[in-house]
């Protein structure tokens, strides 16, 4: 099991990379539905001028044109970084069951870091949260991005 989970976000990672080589905030994402990665996502607000285009959200919105539907039930998401508000509150919207992220975002992170969007229990939508799958790896890529903005 873990191994499946370990592929996809190698995956996630792939799409993270894309990102740094734009010069945005590396964070990658691929929603995987029926066993099969159905959409892809990196950070794009830079370059897009808008600041919802986080991978997720990017992901997200290719996966619901996908499906053809706006629901994401039984899909997965994963992604490299625990995701903010805004993609935590998409993630319940979309119904996605579960949700595997790498580095945790003491920040920002609306997955139980900062604030705990994704298990509210006055929303009507419940999400499987597993953390840390590849934690070190998604956290090197960010801490590169960030030590290559600061020497600039």
């Amino acid at each position: 099991m873990l191994k499946k989970h370990i592929h996809y976000m190698r995956e996630a990672l792939k799409e993270a990379e894309k990102a740094f080589s734009e010069d945005e905030v590396p964070v990658g994402a691929v929603v995987v539905h029926a066993g099969k990665i159905i959409a892809r996502g990196y950070n794009q607000v830079e370059r897009l001028k808008d600041p919802t285009a986080h991978a997720e959200m990017v992901a997200l919105t290719s996966a619901a044109n996908f499906l053809k539907t706006k629901w994401l039930n039984g899909a997965t998401l994963y992604v490299t970084i625990e995701p903010c508000s805004m993609c935590a509150g998409a993630l319940v919207l979309a119904r996605v069951k579960n949700l595997y992220f790498g580095a945790s975002d003491p920040k920002t992170g609306a997955c139980g870091s900062a604030t705990n969007i994704i298990n509210n229990k006055k929303l009507n939508h419940r999400i499987k949260v597993k953390k840390g799958i590849l934690a070190g790896d998604c956290s090197a890529l960010l801490k590169e991005f960030f030590r290559k903005k600061r020497v600039k």
